[in-house]
């Protein structure tokens, strides 16, 4: 069952109402306007609505609750105990615009949307992860525990959730330890291999996947979660025509020291205190076209960045999606990955 079997429109009848609720076979369905959710209306109201008015030619607008309950999605964990305190049956999960984008029911069933995204998505789990050491002396990078499970299932799992069932792993340290670990957890997707003999840097590994990746693909490193609209990223690079689009972040940075300007003879031109600036910053995110990878020399060692100039300079279309500080999470560094902990269990809470 999809999201949209929940929707009626404010304009239709009650008797359509009726005829919704006994096919769903649930006694809530969510009212929307212009697309958009705006009310809630169950048998209750019905019946009340019936017993009350005597009429059976009202619209659903007529007799819907316009202070619907709901939660947004960073409170979907607690959507069992707000249904049990509102002594309701199912209740929309929405995002920031107020769309709905799943149902918990009653009995712990979610219903999503269906997402047909379907776009492979290669992820970059080669690195020996220097900067988390003492970590990655035991395990690789792709494997160190957020939370429950680690970072790269984190990774495949939120974009599982769009639809996407393709990935492609490049793997060089530890390999055998991320191999064994997908083999003994349960999935509902397809994980390929591309072995590195050499590390070939964050762009030179898309060459092992020659022959194996014929359309339009997402590259990530595997130590980032993005908290985006995936569909929306993946529609913008379309759309826009982009040979390669960037996932940029903003980022604020504020200077903690008075920076002082000096002019040619010596003197001080401006005084700055704790001045902050914005600029956009890679994630290490990208939307990529397959020619990438047919045009990469073999075992050839270079990183991704260097590609995108290579591109820029010849004129190709390369694109930017900006994206908010808070959503991207990075783990690159020990007191980064901490933090990433520290979000995700609260996002859970």
């Amino acid at each position: 069952m999809d999201v949209k079997a929940f929707l009626i429109d404010e304009e239709s009848t009650m008797i359509e109402a009726m005829e919704l609720l006994d096919k769903v076979a649930k006694k809530v369905l969510f009212v929307v306007k212009d697309n958009r959710f705006v009310a809630a209306i169950t048998d209750g109201d019905i019946r009340r609505w019936i017993l009350k008015k005597g009429h059976l030619d009202a619209k659903v607008k007529d007799i819907a609750n316009y202070k619907p309950k709901f939660l947004y999605e960073e409170k979907k964990l607690k959507a069992k105990e707000y249904m049990r305190k509102n002594s309701i049956e199912a209740l929309p999960i929405l995002n920031r615009e107020k769309d709905i984008v799943s149902v918990v029911l009653w009995n712990d069933e979610e219903i999503t949307p269906e997402r047909k995204m379907q776009v492979p998505v290669v992820i970059m789990a080669g690195g020996l992860g220097t900067r988390l050491y003492p970590y990655t002396k035991i395990l690789p990078k792709p494997l160190i525990p957020i939370g429950e499970i680690p970072i790269i299932e984190h990774i495949i799992n939120r974009f599982n959730i769009y639809g996407n069932k393709r990935f492609f792993l490049i793997v060089n340290h530890k390999k055998n330890m991320i191999k064994a670990y997908f083999n003994e957890i349960e999935r509902s997707y397809d994980v390929q291999y591309a072995d590195e003999e050499l590390p070939l840097g964050t762009g030179g590994g898309l060459s092992l996947l020659k022959g194996k990746i014929n359309s339009t693909f997402i590259l990530t490193n595997c130590d980032i979660l993005i908290e985006e609209d995936y569909e929306k990223i993946y529609s913008y690079h379309k759309e826009e025509g982009n040979l390669i689009t960037m996932v940029c972040s903003l980022k604020k940075v504020k200077i903690p020291y008075g920076v002082i300007e000096i002019n040619e003879s010596g003197k001080i031109e401006k005084m700055k205190e704790k001045p902050e600036f914005s600029f956009f910053t890679n994630t290490g995110m990208y939307v990529v076209e397959p020619k990438i990878i047919e045009e990469l020399e073999s075992n050839t060692s270079i990183g991704f960045p260097d590609i995108i100039e290579k591109y820029k300079q010849a004129g190709e279309k390369i694109g930017v999606y900006p994206i908010s500080e808070n959503a991207w999470l990075d783990m690159g560094q020990i007191d980064e990955m901490e933090k990433m902990r520290r979000r995700l269990e609260l996002d859970a809470k």
